[in-house]
C-alpha cells in the first residue's frame, strides 16, 4: 500500500472534504428523491379556487365567495393558489383580481391584503400578508384514522361529505369547522360513496389542535384527513432539480432551527423520537400515498445529514471539529485527547438513544 495514499497523510483540506462527503450524500439523496417526485409524479397544488372566506376579511369585502375562481392578478394569468399567495406575500399592496364566478361570468374586484400576526412552525410570531380566504379543498375523505369515531361509524377513504345535519357542505374547511363545534354531539353526515348515497351518524370526540394564535384549543374530532390536492403538476427535469434543491434546503433550515430550539429549551424535548416514532409516521405517510412517503424519506435523509454534522465525537461532525482544532493549533490533537473525546461522544450518543426510546415508549402509553 502506498503510504502517500493513506487518509492520515492527506492534506487537511482533503481530509475535511472526504469526511464531509459522507453526510453531504444524505442531503444529495434528499434532493434527488424530491426532484424525482416532482418530475415523475408531480407536486400537489391547489387550483386558484376560493374555499373558506373569513367573515369581514379582505376577500369577503371584495365579494369573493366559496367556489369563485381567480383567473388573473393585475392582468397576469393565475392558475394555482400558490401563484396568488406568492404575489400577495411579495407586495402586500392593493391588487386588481379577475374572478370567474361559480355561477358563471367574469368580474374584476379590488383586493387589499392586510398584515396579520401568525405563528410559524415553531410557534414564533411572524407578520404575513393575507386576504382572508383559503384555497378550495373538496370535502372528500383521504384517510380514516384507525380506532377513531369516523372508522367506528363506517366512514371510508374516498367518501365525499355533501351535507352535515341537513346543511350543505361546500368545502373541507367548512366541514372541519362544523365538526370542531360538535364535540360529543351525534352528527348526521350525508355521504356520497361512488354512486351510492349514505347517511352516517358520527359523534366527534374531544381533542386539541393549534388555534390561530398558536395555542391549543379543544375541538371536536372524528379522525379523518382531507383527500389532498386536486392536481399534481409535473416539472421538467431542470425545474424538478431546482425545486428539489429548494425544497431540501428549506427542510434543512427548518430542521436545523428545530434542533437548535430543542437544545436551548425553546421546544419541548419530547419532540425527539426514535425508530418507533419513525415507523409510525412512515406508516401514516404511506397511507397518504407514494409522494408523501417519498418526501418523508427525504426528510429523514436531511435529519441524518444534520445529525452527522453535530460536533460530537463518534460522528462525522466530531471529526470535522478535530480538523478545525488542527487548523487552529497547526497540529493534530493528541491521541489521548481524541480517545477521551470519543468516549464522551459515545456516552452522549447512548444517552440520546435512550431518551429517544423513552419518548417513543411514552407516546405508545408504555409509561
Amino acid at each position: 500500500m502506498d503510504p502517500a495514499k493513506a487518509f492520515n497523510n492527506k492534506s487537511l483540506a482533503a481530509r475535511f472534504l472526504i469526511v464531509f462527503a459522507g453526510p453531504a450524500m444524505n442531503f444529495v439523496l434528499a434532493v434527488l428523491i424530491a426532484a424525482a417526485m416532482f418530475m415523475f409524479i408531480g407536486r400537489p397544488v391547489a387550483p386558484a379556487e376560493v374555499g373558506r372566506v373569513t367573515e369581514g376579511g379582505p376577500a369577503a369585502q371584495a365579494g369573493l365567495r366559496t367556489g369563485d375562481r381567480i383567473t388573473a392578478v393585475d392582468g397576469k394569468p393565475v392558475q394555482y393558489w400558490e401563484d396568488l399567495a406568492r404575489v400577495v406575500q411579495a407586495t402586500g399592496r392593493p391588487l386588481e383580481v379577475t374572478v370567474q364566478g361559480r355561477e358563471g361570468g367574469s368580474r374584476k374586484v379590488a383586493l387589499t391584503p392586510v398584515q396579520a400576526k401568525r405563528k410559524d412552525l415553531f410557534g414564533d410570531d411572524q407578520l404575513v400578508w393575507e386576504i382572508g380566504a383559503s384555497p378550495y379543498l373538496a370535502p372528500a375523505i383521504g384517510d380514516v384514522i384507525p380506532g377513531d369515531p369516523a372508522e367506528q361509524a363506517g366512514l371510508k377513504a374516498a367518501d365525499v361529505v355533501v351535507a352535515l345535519d341537513g346543511q350543505p357542505v361546500m368545502s373541507w374547511d367548512e366541514l372541519a369547522e362544523k365538526i370542531h363545534q360538535r364535540a360529543g354531539q351525534p352528527t348526521r353526515l350525508e355521504v356520497k360513496r361512488g354512486t351510492e348515497a349514505l347517511a352516517i351518524t358520527v359523534t366527534p370526540k374531544k381533542g386539541k389542535i393549534p388555534g390561530p394564535d398558536g395555542k391549543e384549543m379543544e375541538v371536536g374530532l372524528v379522525g379523518i384527513r382531507p383527500g389532498g390536492a386536486t392536481l399534481m403538476v409535473r416539472s421538467n427535469p431542470l425545474s424538478a432539480m431546482w425545486e428539489g434543491l429548494a425544497w431540501s434546503t428549506d427542510v434543512t433550515v427548518k430542521t436545523g432551527l428545530g434542533l437548535y430550539k430543542i437544545v436551548v429549551g425553546q421546544l419541548d424535548r419530547s419532540n425527539i423520537g426514535g425508530p418507533i416514532q419513525i415507523a409510525k409516521t412512515a406508516g401514516e405517510q404511506a397511507r397518504q400515498g407514494l409522494v408523501s412517503l417519498a418526501l418523508f424519506t427525504a426528510v429523514i435523509s436531511v435529519n441524518l445529514f444534520l445529525l452527522n454534522l453535530l460536533p460530537v465525537p463518534m460522528l462525522d461532525g466530531g471529526h470535522l471539529l478535530f480538523f478545525a482544532f488542527e487548523a487552529v493549533l497547526g497540529r493534530p490533537l493528541s491521541v489521548r485527547k481524541r480517545e477521551v473525546a470519543q468516549q464522551v461522544g459515545f456516552a452522549l450518543l447512548m444517552l440520546l438513544m435512550v431518551f429517544a426510546f423513552y419518548n417513543d415508549f411514552k407516546r405508545i402509553g408504555l409509561f
